[in-house]
């Protein structure tokens, strides 16, 4: 009897285990970013993927079927930061730039990007994984400068370390003998959609001007009255042979960049640059100062002064501007740069300061293909 009773405990609790609704697996929300041939992107969930083909869910279009043949790259979306009120930011390729500066991001393989300026156009290619080439020109082409850069991620996906170059020519003004380069390190702090950038560069340009002044100049110094048959007399010193450079500079250069997203398709971009220098240029003045002996009334000594005038230059460049994003292909920014400066100037005889101050409004567009 025992027995029955058991069986019948057993037999009324396995039936009410089996009444109970199987537990269902717990569903993957992972999003992708799924870019077909032709250029258009889908983002969803992939609720299958066969091999010939893939079923995409997505929240606009519903489930849609995507052969495989036409798909580009499949790469997983960011749920944190490349969604914005609901609707899909995306990384983009535009993200690795600001206005004039670059940040630490690479750019992927397949994800060229054109940028066309009221000055000139630029193109910028991925060639190698985290190093890209790029060309930046003027709509006549001089001058021209060539642009490579090399980034370095760590294990930090946040903070990426990047190295960069602009080798420049003055192309047809001057018969190309104007030439300049950049060369720069930079650290990035962020996600592809909002991020810091600090550079440290160094720059340098030759006009390939030069200007030769029609006066003569002496070697500047001290120098004592010398006897020549019981006469004493001033000397002259050797002559200065000097060219003017024109436009000449060498320059460290700081910069602070940085991307913030304010909308679902916009974004506050901001590019600061401090560039300063330091120079020597020719005079047009030298001074000579005569000294005679109180005693005798004779030529003691001549001083020439020195004919060089030595500049320092401090320039503080800010672009801020706003980029509208209409598609992951395409944006448009607008930035309200202006430059403060302050030139220093300083000679044997006197020292002044000039300051100025200019806008530089720029009109951007971005394209990707």
């Amino acid at each position: 009897m025992k027995i029955l009773i058991s069986f019948i405990f057993v037999l009324v609790g396995l039936t009410a285990a089996a009444q109970q609704p199987a537990s269902s697996p717990e569903q993957d929300t992972t999003k992708y970013l799924v870019v077909r041939n032709n250029g258009i992107e889908y983002v969803g969930q992939i609720l299958s993927d066969d091999g010939r083909e893939i079923l995409l869910q997505t929240s606009q279009l519903g489930k849609i079927y995507i052969p495989k043949s036409e798909v580009k790259s499949i790469t997983k979306v960011d749920l944190q930061n490349d969604f914005k009120a609901g609707e899909f930011l995306g990384q983009g390729v535009f993200t690795t730039r600001y206005q004039f500066t670059t940040n630490a991001f690479p750019i992927q393989k397949g994800e060229n990007y054109a940028m066309v300026n009221l000055y000139g156009p630029e193109v910028h290619l991925s060639v190698a994984q985290n190093f890209s080439v790029g060309v930046m020109a003027t709509w006549i082409a001089s001058p021209i400068a060539l642009a490579l850069k090399y980034t370095i991620p760590t294990q930090n996906p946040k903070l990426n370390f990047g190295l960069g170059t602009l080798l420049g020519s003055s192309g047809y003004f001057n018969q190309g003998k104007g030439y300049g380069g950049l060369h720069w390190a930079m650290a990035t702090y962020g996600t592809r959609r909002t991020n810091a950038t600090f550079s440290l560069g160094y720059a340098y340009f030759n006009s390939g001007f030069n200007f030769t002044n029609d006066y003569t100049y002496y070697t500047p110094g001290t120098y004592a009255a010398v006897l020549q048959q019981g006469v004493y007399s001033f000397p002259i010193p050797e002559t200065i042979n000097y060219q003017n450079e024109i436009g000449n500079f060498q320059s460290p250069i700081i910069g602070i960049s940085g991307i913030t997203a304010v909308g679902k398709k916009a974004s506050f971009v901001w590019d600061a640059m401090i560039i300063t220098g330091r120079t020597r240029k020719i005079f047009d003045y030298q001074q000579i100062d005569y000294f005679y002996d109180p005693n005798t009334g004779q030529p003691s000594s001549v001083v020439y002064g020195d004919p060089f005038a030595e500049v320092k230059g401090t320039n503080v460049v800010f672009m801020p501007g706003m980029r509208f994003q209409k598609d992951q292909n395409r944006a448009f920014q607008v930035t309200l740069a202006g430059i403060i400066g302050k030139r220093e100037v300083k000679t044997n005889t006197e020292s002044y300061t000039n300051s100025y101050s200019f806008p530089v409004p720029m009109l951007s567009w971005f394209y990707k293909f």
